[in-house]
């Protein structure tokens, strides 16, 4: 295969985190390691700006650490990058060759651009979010971006971080009101001194980072968030004012035991929240969305893309679904055979949809397709339960929650009283007419899937369906012996018929000519 294992350290200025990645020769990844030590390096700055001897000790320490796990998993190659501590600091270069010299880690201090582009980088090639703004914010400082059709537009870096806001205006373990308010001006009036954040109008401020993480951990905890993951995540403006004003009036004492908060942001997160959510209020926008992938990831991009000279995946789902393929040992032959069977049956049956959107319909459905045998990985016999666990509680970039959920449905899809169930801890994220529209997609999902029983491709045309009131007769044109398609696809139209009300007719028609769906 030659896979090589690509390690990012990010030293920071909260925490130094080690990211060990496994590349292959196809450009698929796996994360394999992901560990970090909180160093709070902006807080060992000195008043001349420079790291004290205290704060380069402690960042050796966590190298030397991070150097013997790079060793024993045989890293080929490394990429060390510093941020905002490392380039504040005026001694950069004694701690970079002391470190150099000693470890033979290169570190790379990157400007606050290389800060900004990285994050931007990760959020495009994540998520399918075409226009929005990016805020990444660190412990010693915040970058901003605002992207429009996937490029970047505007970039900055402001020299203020979670860790430095907090020991600038907190005195002691709790903020008081006066405090807050002193901190919320000064973030409004660095805002405003850039004129290109209250131009333009952004839908979404997409949050990346450690800070922003915690923020939809939490929030997930407090409305018992039923689907599992939080990339792309999503937060109204309302519900993230909610958030800060709930987190800055819970004392330091009683955030350490808060669900989804970690015990070393305790201190720094109401500083954090208090960023995040000047910005989504600022520039107006309606939502927040967190990003799980961040700088590091942005690097690994980069690392991956640099042989197709390009900086973004053309389309994200696509290399989403690229990579479940090769996980989970999918057919993209049966995939792609199934996709032409189902859709041709929705053209046949749109008019019985609940709802009458054939492009979001049929968008739906191709990606069911791709994910329909991922549960048989775990078991055949169970698969549809698998197939649904699995998509309800994995990340796949370029689907948001929503779009998620709905492919679980679909692809899982056994029955209406199945899908009734499944859908119970779903009830505030869904419609009812939304759940019709799975249950009649699906149902559709289920005839195509059985009409491939042996995979072997035998049904070579649908032809048109013949109404006659509230029957149908559906001609299959079929090569070879059926019969097993037949069967299973005989005993499953009932649930298309159970919501379409028609009584439908199967007419296998041996003999077809033609190869429409090789």
């Amino acid at each position: 295969m030659n896979n090589q294992r690509f390690a990012i350290i990010d030293i920071g200025s909260n925490s130094i985190r080690l990211v060990i990645t496994e590349l292959d020769s196809q450009g698929r990844f796996k994360e394999l390691h992901n560990v970090k030590n909180v160093a709070r390096l902006s807080k060992h700055l000195n008043q001349d700006k420079e790291l004290t001897e205290k704060g380069v000790n402690v960042l050796i320490e966590t190298l030397v650490r991070f150097k013997e796990m790079m060793n024993f998993h045989e890293v080929a190659q490394i990429a060390a990058v510093g941020t905002a501590a490392l380039r504040q600091s005026k001694n950069q270069q004694d701690i970079i060759k002391m470190i150099e010299d000693m470890l033979g880690i290169k570190i790379r201090v990157l400007t606050d651009y290389e800060e900004a582009y990285y994050g931007y980088l990760a959020v495009v090639n994540s998520t399918s979010i075409k226009d929005g703004f990016t805020i990444d914010i660190g412990g010693g400082s915040t970058e901003v971006t605002y992207f429009k059709n996937r490029e970047l537009k505007h970039f900055h870096s402001f020299p203020f971080g979670a860790v430095t806001l907090q020991s600038t205006f907190i005195s002691g373990s709790d903020a008081t009101e006066q405090e807050l308010a002193t901190m919320h001006d000064f973030i409004i009036n660095q805002f405003h001194q850039l004129p290109w954040i209250k131009e333009v109008k952004p839908m979404n401020v997409i949050g990346i980072g450690g800070s922003a993480r915690n923020l939809a951990l939490i929030h997930q905890q407090k409305v018992e968030y039923p689907l599992g993951g939080l990339h792309q995540y999503e937060m109204s403006q309302t519900e993230l004012k909610h958030l800060y004003e709930s987190l800055s009036s819970t004392s330091l004492e009683d955030r350490h035991a808060i669900d989804g908060l970690s015990k070393d942001r305790a201190d720094i997160i109401v500083p954090a929240a208090l960023v995040i959510s000047s910005l989504v209020q600022y520039v107006e926008a309606e939502s927040f969305i967190l990003s799980r992938r961040g700088l590091r990831d942005g690097i690994l991009y980069e690392e991956m893309l640099r042989p197709m000279e390009t900086n973004r995946f053309p389309v994200v789902i696509e290399e989403s679904f690229h990579q479940l393929s090769h996980n989970f040992d999918i057919q993209l032959s049966h995939v792609n055979y199934v996709t032409k069977l189902v859709s041709t049956l929705y053209q046949h049956f749109k008019e019985y949809a609940p709802i009458s959107d054939s492009d979001e319909a049929l968008t739906l459905l191709r990606y069911s397709t791709k994910v329909l045998y991922i549960g048989e990985f775990i078991n055949k016999e169970s698969s549809s339960t698998h197939t649904f666990y699995l998509l309800t509680n994995m990340t796949i970039d370029g689907l948001n929650h929503k779009e998620r959920l709905a492919i679980a449905f679909i692809s899982s899809f056994k029955s209406k009283s199945q899908l009734v169930g499944l859908a119970k801890p779903y009830k505030d994220v869904i419609s009812k007419k939304e759940l019709k529209w799975y249950e009649f997609l699906g149902s559709l999902m289920k005839l195509a899937y059985s009409l491939n029983k042996t995979r072997r491709h035998l049904i070579k045309h649908i032809g048109e369906p013949t109404f006659n009131g509230s029957k149908v007769a559906l001609p299959l044109h079929f090569e070879s012996d059926c019969s097993f398609e037949r069967e299973y696809a005989t005993k499953h139209k009932k649930h298309l018929e159970r919501i379409t009300n028609l009584e439908i007719d199967l007419e296998f028609i041996s003999a077809w000519s033609q190869n429409e769906y090789s």
